[in-house]
């Protein structure tokens, strides 16, 4: 498997990670997320170089994560916004902060609490089934061939 081709892939973890799979491009979500828009916000957040931020949202654009809204007309300037694609990310982009809070944090704790709006209780995020509402877990899973697999084709 190569890099340059993960989008090619009959996997769909591996044309995830076509869009996704490096270090810039979830900080780049994360930071969208936290509604970072602007160009200059992400770079000054990040210490990402000029050259590798225009090149990670110009593929989170060319792949729909993200869309360009023009907020300044002379120079002409953009706004990066997620779209239903991106926001669609934010479930990934959560299991991978669980994770960190629950291995890599250290005695000062987690760098970032989240509050759900509707019940105004912090939660951690789970995954649960979609049929019966139950919490999935790694050990309860069994895979089958569904229609895009090769292996029917």
């Amino acid at each position: 498997m190569r890099w340059d081709t993960l989008e090619e892939e009959q996997c769909s973890l591996a044309r995830t990670v076509a869009v996704i799979g490096d270090r810039w491009s979830l900080l780049i979500l994360r930071e969208c997320f936290l509604r970072v828009r602007r160009f200059d916000e992400f770079q000054s957040k990040l210490g990402i170089t000029r050259h590798l931020l225009a090149d990670r949202l110009k593929k989170f654009v060319r792949y729909g994560v993200l869309r360009r809204a023009r907020y300044q007309e002379s120079p002409a300037r953009y706004e990066y916004i997620l779209t239903q694609r991106g926001l669609d990310l934010y479930p990934v982009v959560m299991s991978i902060v669980h994770w960190g809070d629950t291995h890599m944090v250290d005695e000062r704790g987690r760098p970032l609490l989240h509050q759900h709006k509707n019940c105004g209780k912090f939660f951690d995020p789970v995954m649960i089934c979609s049929e019966c509402g139950e919490p999935i877990h790694a050990k309860q899973v069994h895979t089958h061939p569904g229609p895009g697999s090769a292996e029917i084709a």
